[in-house]
């Protein structure tokens, strides 16, 4: 995971169809240079411009490469909110704040049985994380906002979160003991205790 604090968020969806593809062909054997090619060559995304191609590659590969191979077979046999679910915990892997945000306000709030997720549990969180770090200091108001934007939808499109009008839910998911166990072995045992409000 990076160690500095990223809002590279802001411009990287959820992108699940993506990855999906991406990890079906993993799972078929094919490398990543491979899928690269497959890409770039026969837009492999359904994408207008090579550009976007390459940024899509390279982000959604990036969150596939921190599952291994019995990871990337999990995700391909497991029914559709695990896979959503998996997904997420991908993007979480590359995302330092995220992953930091789920431990300290998800957490936290489905341990305490308040189960509503408000603006001001954002607000709380980034002033708190800009007071610890130089570098996040200097983050715009702007780029705080999207990036609040960004991580509902990531929540949403995850199963982890149900939006009606302006309230947002926390909805925990329910976890499969294949997944449960993969997690454990895998070392993403924190991941159990921030979707069940365990420590």
């Amino acid at each position: 995971m990076e160690q500095v604090y990223s809002a590279s968020a802001v411009s990287r969806p959820f992108w699940y169809v993506e990855f999906k593809k991406v990890m079906s062909l993993l799972n078929r054997g094919m490398s990543y240079e491979e899928i690269r090619t497959k890409a770039l060559e026969d837009n492999l995304f359904d994408v207008a411009k090579e550009y976007r191609a390459k940024e899509i590659y390279g982000a959604v590969t990036r969150r596939a490469k921190t599952l291994d191979g019995q990871g990337v077979a999990l995700f391909c046999n497991s029914d559709m909110a695990t896979m959503k679910l998996i997904a997420f915990i991908a993007i979480m892997q590359t995302d330092r704040l995220l992953a930091e945000f789920m431990s300290e306000v998800y957490r936290e709030k489905v341990m305490m049985g308040d189960f509503e997720l408000r603006d001001a549990d954002f607000n709380t969180f980034f002033k708190r994380k800009q007071d610890q770090d130089e570098g996040m200091a200097g983050w715009k108001d702007y780029t705080l906002k999207k990036l609040r934007n960004s991580y509902i939808n990531y929540l949403s499109e995850g199963g982890l979160l149900f939006r009606s009008g302006n309230t947002k839910t926390l909805t925990p998911p329910l976890l499969t003991e294949e997944l449960k166990a993969y997690l454990q072995q895998a070392g993403f045992g924190v991941c159990i205790s921030i979707f069940t409000g365990v420590r």
